[in-house]
């Protein structure tokens, strides 16, 4: 898959999600306002009983009075028709009824009294609770009645208050309520209100949203997770990808050489003018030798990667003494490095040397970390090769001053068929398969293993084994 069409995956699917963020918003967002219409319909219903059960209270007190006698003897003609609406229903709630003078007077009576003495506080402070349980609301409504005549409050939240207390300055809250309802509208010049403001209001409305934000979130996650999940997933598979196609060519590479110069050395030996002569068949016999040995070693890093890869993989613990095993493998590499005018030199510290561990994969394990140290070093290599006591353990440090790397590179040059690049330099072979060989041997073995590298300065690989191998 090229980076066009992977850029365009990625660009699509962030489109989706932002979309459906937004949508989800959107959707919270309004159940937030119908939320809040429906808590400010319920209060202001409740509010509304409760001034209308005041009115009907007076209302029964005006007709016990006058059944009680205080309009007795008043002709029938004396009685009127009049009309009684409310300004908050208009005509669809008026009502025509027949009032007779003395009622008239009764009700005249009643309506110039002070406001406190046509209310009951406690009254309406327990209907009030009632109506704020039977709308399902359970939090505290800040409420107050309002006296329109002497402009101030004689009541807040079911205490009398006194005329010190009633200074309207002592109630800021209240005197710019959400929820106002009038007290017996019907007069002339209503005489009071109920004010009330609710302080959780806002607590009340998101809480019964908390569930579906809660969950709106964690489903916002989870795609979110898996969209890095699978982007990564992409990412490294053409990245893998890479890598094999580069191992593939490396690998016909190693083995066209070797085949082309065995191909060569044999043409030669069979020829006439070679063949008389015992020297030369022994040059190229010997060169056809080594070649097919660097063709097996090859092909033999191949299979143990493979054996590796299905875990098949069987240690043959022993008794392993890593200064002799350093002292070895850099007796081969000398070979090797000493031909470029470079040096390998050891400080083999440690003492004791000795761990538990497979001596053919910890040798192979070194003479893999000389190879790279000298595939990577300029002209003349220096490769410095140490051992060290740490707590509970034998440290092996090898140190170069080649090419070194990126902070990028050292995150990967543990995986399989990555190889580093080299920039102009194009003679540095190899599979890709050396590192991962070392890192794969040394957790085998419960060891550990840091790389420590400075771009144009070299690098350091410290592999650490345990003198036991855990049971």
């Amino acid at each position: 898959m090229s980076k066009k069409s992977i850029y365009l995956i990625i660009g699509l699917i962030v489109t989706a999600i932002i979309g459906l963020i937004i949508l989800q918003l959107r959707l919270i967002q309004t159940g937030l306002e119908v939320n809040k219409e429906r808590y400010d319909r319920a209060i202001q219903g409740a509010l509304k009983k409760v001034a209308d059960e005041v009115e009907d209270n007076e209302e029964d007190e005006i007709r016990l009075t006058l059944n009680n006698g205080y309009a007795g003897g008043v002709p029938e003609g004396l009685y009127g028709e009049f009309l009684i609406g409310s300004p908050t229903t208009g005509l669809l709630g008026a009502r025509t009824i027949r009032i007779s003078p003395s009622s008239l007077r009764l009700r005249y009576q009643f309506a110039s009294r002070n406001l406190e003495e046509r209310i009951d506080r406690d009254a309406i402070h327990k209907q009030l609770q009632k109506e704020l349980r039977n709308a399902g609301i359970s939090d505290d409504l800040e409420y107050g009645i309002y006296d329109s005549r002497s402009q101030r409050f004689i009541s807040r939240n079911g205490r009398q208050l006194s005329p010190l207390g009633s200074d309207t300055s002592r109630h800021e809250d209240l005197m710019h309520p959400d929820y106002v309802v009038s007290l017996f509208d019907e007069d002339a010049n209503i005489p009071g209100q109920i004010r009330a403001y609710s302080p959780d209001k806002d607590s009340v409305v998101y809480s019964s949203l908390y569930g579906n934000f809660a969950v709106t979130l964690l489903f916002v996650l989870i795609i979110l997770g898996c969209f890095v999940y699978t982007i990564y997933v992409i990412l490294m598979q053409k990245k893998l990808s890479e890598m094999k196609t580069d191992f593939i060519n490396n690998m016909t590479h190693e083995f066209k050489t070797p085949i082309a110069t065995i191909s060569l050395a044999t043409d030669s030996i069979v020829s006439p003018r070679i063949s008389g002569h015992p020297d030369k068949v022994q040059r190229f016999a010997r060169i056809i030798k080594q070649e097919n040995k660097r063709m097996n070693d090859q092909v033999e890093k191949v299979l143990q990667m493979a054996k590796l890869d299905k875990s098949k993989l069987n240690l043959n613990l022993t008794a392993v003494d890593l200064n002799d095993v350093v002292q070895s493998a850099v007796e081969y590499i000398s070979l090797q490095v000493e031909p470029r005018g470079g040096t390998v030199n050891t400080r083999l510290d440690a003492d004791p040397s000795v761990v538990e561990g497979d001596l053919t994969h910890l040798s192979s394990l070194v003479n893999n970390l000389l190879d790279n140290a000298n595939k990577y070093s300029p002209e003349a290599p220096r490769i410095i090769v140490s051992t060290a006591n740490v707590p509970r353990g034998v440290q092996v440090t090898v140190t170069d001053h080649g090419l070194g790397m990126t902070r990028e590179a050292r995150k990967n040059i543990f995986d399989r068929f990555y190889r580093v690049h080299t920039g102009d330099r194009h003679d540095v072979k190899g599979f890709g398969l050396g590192l991962s060989y070392v890192k794969t041997i040394t957790d085998v073995h419960s060891g550990t293993i840091e790389v420590r590298s400075e771009l144009g300065k070299g690098s350091s690989f410290i592999v650490t084994f345990p003198y036991r191998q855990p049971e």
